[in-house]
């Protein structure tokens, strides 16, 4: 049976004969190929045509077909236009105990108390270091919205400079390292190319801020990426050695220079010599420097990208690199340098400049070669060089060396009779050279001569000077004199408190310095001169507060003293541990140990290890009030520190502290020691030799002073045991010997007579007679002191088994490092 197809019919065919006739009449050959290309055009135009015509009806099938395509279309429109939200291929149980766990829902409760939110804003800002995690907002740029008659439109786009002050804001605001994946992601969403032009302006705004540690790590990730490593550039390098060289840091710029020389693309040119060289020469690093001169004059051996093979870099040192050369030996005191430089200008056809002469004065200034001065001044004048207030500065601190007070006078009245203007560090210097031999009203007239130059510092800090120039020359009144002067020309500052506080202190006027700091606390932080239109802060420094201690100590006034420690610690100040450190320890001997323990965990806490002497005085105090628990744990403490007691120092701390630490005390230390297991450091060993030595030298005396029935002078008897007893003989027989001979202490039981006398006894005894007997042992022979411990085993003899376990002493306890200052801190806080 055949089936009845309803086909469209087929289009009509091109005449190919008209086709042919047009071509003829348009003086073209009807070739096949281009009769078959016009009949698939005709072709074509004729499907286009029939397309656009209404189509045929439909058949039933047709038009069911259709209508079931319709409708999954529609559903199919309706699902794709809803907002998917969760995973459809989950169950619905599995998503109702993720909604659960996640506790996404709002507080419905009560409503919360607005005066608990400020004491929590008033807390977390308060400690905001500690709660920086929380404040720190994220360093992505945001990307903001604008909106206009209800709609959102995009951003508008930041311009590059726009862009650029963007970056570097956002960089100065932040601690973050290449490392940091913040500092990748912010970099990255900057928006910027980082090409040549817009990395010097990065760089340089990063300089301005003092924020050398970005611009290094900027130039690091950019020129370590992928898109960026083949285009270095030798001017961002060079721009990064000045930003390096501004902040004094020459190591850095240093490796950032050695990078250079290493790369053919950024080798250093001349600028980048400069710089190097100005860097080096300010820092002092004469060794460097010279090895950066030679090499300008050498081809790098081994160098990548290198151009071709005839590229040659070397260059020839000029006068700033010789200068910069000159400038590094003024810290060092190199005064030769000087010569060996003016010979390499001869040889290089090089005149030095009037920089050369005056850095050349600088550097025999500092070496005290005053007669080179002059000579460099006198070759200055016959060169025609100008002469600068510069050079008459160094001129002036010569004279001032020397003690020609009349010659620095005259020199600057020459200054002025050669139309030189001078700056206000020159009139300083005379100011200075005249208070301190005693002539403060004429250096009062220079201060008027300073005024009209309006110099960048404030006036304030001229009469510092002053003022701690004529303390130096022993003019104590004159310091008077010049601080009563400031006062009708400039506000209360406080550098001249501080320098008064000094003068008050050195010169025993207590009350003085007292009735000043007192004065410098209840008045304004800050008020506007009279004159120089500059601001001065009378707020107290960590300096006022260190004067005022010394003061203090210096007067005995140690309640006082306690006070103003209080104030400093209120303030936020912290104490400098080289300067304060042995007033700490004086105060604690005169009975504010709590002082001394407050600075022990105030430094333990900052991370950094207190110094020995605070150690030590803990150790005394302890064993003074019979505490030898603490004691113990104090030592124990001080074996993990860096630091090292030798045996010397334990008699001499023990003969220092005679008067508060009796030899029963040290008996009682002793035996302690022996019943707890220490650690086994030098330290360690060092006291307990010490403790070994005092005590076992005072049982000996008891004993000869029972049998002889002598009671006087304990000096002498211990002189009589001393070359008796073969234990104290150390000039030729070893440890081993010395140790067999030494009585045990912790036998012996002294009746109540003997230990009173022993108790009394220890002002007479004589240490140092004792410590130049065993000077020699107690260093030489320390580790060998710890190899024989461990072999005796009489009852008569100093046993260390008992002070260290066998395991520990079995252990290679040396091998460990040394513990942290927060692991010694924990340990502090434990024995608290």
């Amino acid at each position: 049976m055949e089936a009845s197809l309803n086909l469209p019919n087929p289009p009509p065919q091109p005449n190919l004969d008209h086709i042919k006739r047009k071509l003829i009449q348009h003086n073209i050959n009807p070739t096949p190929k281009i009769l078959h290309n016009i009949r698939k055009k005709e072709l074509q135009k004729s499907n286009r045509r029939l397309a656009k015509q209404t189509p045929p009806p439909l058949n039933n099938t047709q038009i069911s077909e259709e209508s079931y395509f319709q409708t999954i279309k529609s559903e199919y429109n309706q699902f794709t236009n809803k907002k998917l939200v969760g995973r459809p291929w989950e169950s619905l149980e599995r998503l109702r105990l993720r909604e659960l766990a996640s506790g996404n829902d709002e507080y419905g409760g009560e409503k919360l108390n607005p005066q608990h939110l400020r004491e929590l804003s008033d807390i977390i800002e308060c400690d905001r270091d500690k709660f920086s995690w929380l404040l720190d907002n994220d360093v992505e740029f945001e990307v903001e919205e604008e909106e206009e008659d209800g709609k959102k439109w995009a951003p508008r786009k930041r311009s590059e400079a726009e862009a650029i002050k963007f970056l570097t804001d956002r960089l100065s605001a932040t601690d973050l390292s290449v490392k940091d994946w913040k500092f990748n992601r912010m970099m990255r969403y900057s928006g910027l190319e980082f090409t040549e032009g817009q990395m010097l302006k990065i760089v340089a705004g990063l300089g301005s801020r003092g924020k050398w540690r970005h611009a290094m790590s900027v130039v690091e990730w950019v020129y370590n990426s992928k898109e960026h490593k083949h285009y270095k550039s030798r001017f961002v390098y060079t721009k990064l050695l000045t930003v390096l060289g501004r902040a004094r840091k020459p190591r850095e710029a240093l490796r950032v220079f050695n990078l250079m020389r290493g790369d053919a693309y950024i080798y250093p040119d001349m600028a980048a010599f400069h710089s190097m060289a100005v860097t080096l020469g300010q820092s002092g690093c004469l060794k460097e420097l010279i090895n950066v001169i030679e090499s300008m004059k050498e081809k790098p051996k081994k160098i990548k990208n290198m151009r071709s093979k005839n590229w040659d870099p070397v260059l020839q040192p000029d006068i700033v690199i010789f200068n910069a050369v000159i400038n590094a030996c003024v810290p060092t005191r190199q005064w030769k340098g000087v010569s060996w430089v003016f010979q390499q200008l001869r040889k290089n056809g090089l005149r030095p400049n009037g920089a050369s002469f005056g850095l050349a004065m600088e550097v025999m200034l500092q070496s005290g070669k005053y007669e080179l001065v002059h000579e460099l001044f006198n070759k200055i004048k016959r060169s025609g060089e100008a002469l600068k207030a510069l050079t008459y500065k160094v001129l002036v601190k010569a004279f001032w060396q020397e003690g020609k007070v009349n010659e620095a006078i005259q020199a600057v009245r020459d200054m002025e009779r050669r139309g030189i203007v001078g700056t206000a560090s020159v009139y300083y210097e005379l100011a200075r050279c005249l208070c301190f031999y005693g002539r403060w009203q004429e250096a009062i007239m220079e201060i008027k001569k300073l005024k009209k130059l309006r110099p960048t510092r404030p006036l304030a800090v001229t009469f510092t000077g002053m003022i701690l120039s004529s303390m130096d020359g022993g003019h104590v009144q004159d310091c008077l004199s010049i601080f009563e002067h400031s006062k009708t020309l400039v506000s209360p500052d406080i550098g001249i408190t501080n320098a008064m506080l000094k003068v008050y202190g050195r010169n025993d006027m207590f009350s003085k310095a007292k009735e000043l700091f007192e004065e410098a606390k209840v008045k304004n932080l800050g008020s506007e001169t009279s004159i120089d239109d500059q601001y001065s802060s009378l707020k107290p420094d960590a300096y006022t507060f260190g004067s005022m201690l010394e003061a203090s100590a210096s007067a005995l006034q140690w309640e006082y003293f306690e006070y103003v420690y209080k104030e400093m610690v209120l303030c936020g100040n912290q104490l400098d541990q080289k300067k304060h450190s042995v007033l700490l320890v004086e105060a604690s001997r005169a009975g504010k140990w709590h002082l001394l323990q407050h600075a022990i965990d105030t430094i333990l806490e900052a991370g950094e290890i207190p110094p020995v002497s605070f150690f030590t005085e803990m150790v005394c105090q302890a064993t003074a009030h019979c505490d030898y628990e603490k004691a113990v744990s104090i030592i124990n403490t001080m074996a993990h520190a860096s630091f090292q007691v030798s045996f010397q120092e334990w008699i001499d701390l023990f003969e220092m502290n005679g008067d508060r630490i009796f030899q029963g005390n040290l008996i009682e230390l002793q035996k302690t020691l022996l019943n707890h297991d220490l650690v086994h450091e030098a330290t360690v060993l060092n006291l307990s030799r010490a403790l070994q030595f005092i005590c076992g030298s005072f049982e000996d005396s008891l004993n000869s002073t029972a049998s002889e029935n002598i009671i006087g002078s304990n000096l002498g008897g211990n002189l009589k045991i001393l070359e008796s007893d073969s234990i104290y003989r150390v000039n030729d027989e070893s440890v081993d010997s010395d140790l067999e001979k030494v009585p045990s202490l912790s036998n012996s039981s002294p009746d109540g007579d003997a230990m009173a006398l022993v108790t009394q006894s220890v002002k007479h005894f004589d240490y140092d007679l004792a410590s130049n007997i065993l000077e020699s042992d107690s260093d030489d022979q320390e580790f060998e002191f710890i190899e024989h411990l461990g072999r005796h085993s009489d009852s008569d003899e100093f046993n260390f088994d008992v002070m260290m376990p066998s395991s520990e002493i079995d252990d290679d306890s040396y091998d460990y490092g040394v513990p942290s200052a927060l692991e010694i801190l924990e340990t502090w806080k434990q024995m608290r």
